[in-house]
């Protein structure tokens, strides 16, 4: 099995105020959490180490990061990905997963049909969606949930999937025999 991938918690967004503080969105179930697992990474070799943070809503902290100052600083960190190494993480509980795990799975439906790659996880608000990026052809968007990902082996790198009817098909092609008005 490949190595571990680190683990994206956060991501810097706008300048906050004059002090160097910036806005970061939390991936952490608990917000607050994004400063108790230690020193942040962006992936590139910065490492950032919270001096403050505090609630504003939702997801969305105020964050002052050791060594910056001012606005101008901040406003440089805007779009930086933080990360985590994974061992600083708990693991998972029976049925949770670090998005981490699930993108670069093969999925295949139940019948052993290869259909893409998951290439993200993403919540557009009706919850967890899977991306699978098929070769050819249109990504789709499969529902996380337990009827349509009913297996997911780590182990062998794969999820298994029972796609809703239609979902696969061609996006925007009337199907043979369909009338496209």
């Amino acid at each position: 099995m490949a190595e571990p991938k680190p683990i994206l918690i956060a991501e810097i967004g706008a300048a906050h105020g004059v002090r160097g503080e910036v806005r970061v969105k939390a991936h952490t179930a608990d917000p607050l959490a994004v400063a108790d697992y230690g020193p942040l990474s962006d992936g590139k070799g910065g490492v950032f180490k919270v001096k403050s943070l505090r609630h504003l809503k939702d997801d969305m902290l105020v964050v002052a990061f050791e060594g910056v100052a001012d606005r101008t600083a901040a406003e440089k960190l805007n779009r930086t990905k933080l990360f985590v190494d994974r061992s600083a993480l708990p693991p998972p509980d029976e049925d949770e997963f670090y998005h981490a795990d699930l993108i670069g799975l093969a999925v295949e439906t139940t019948a052993g049909e290869a259909i893409g790659t998951v290439a993200t996880v993403a919540d557009f608000g009706a919850g967890d969606l899977l991306e699978v990026r098929r070769p050819g052809k249109p990504s789709v968007y499969l529902p996380f949930t337990r009827a349509v990902v009913p297996t997911l082996d780590f182990a062998a790198g794969k999820a298994i999937v029972m796609p809703p009817d239609g979902l696969l098909d061609e996006a925007g092609q009337p199907e043979d025999g369909e009338d496209a008005s």
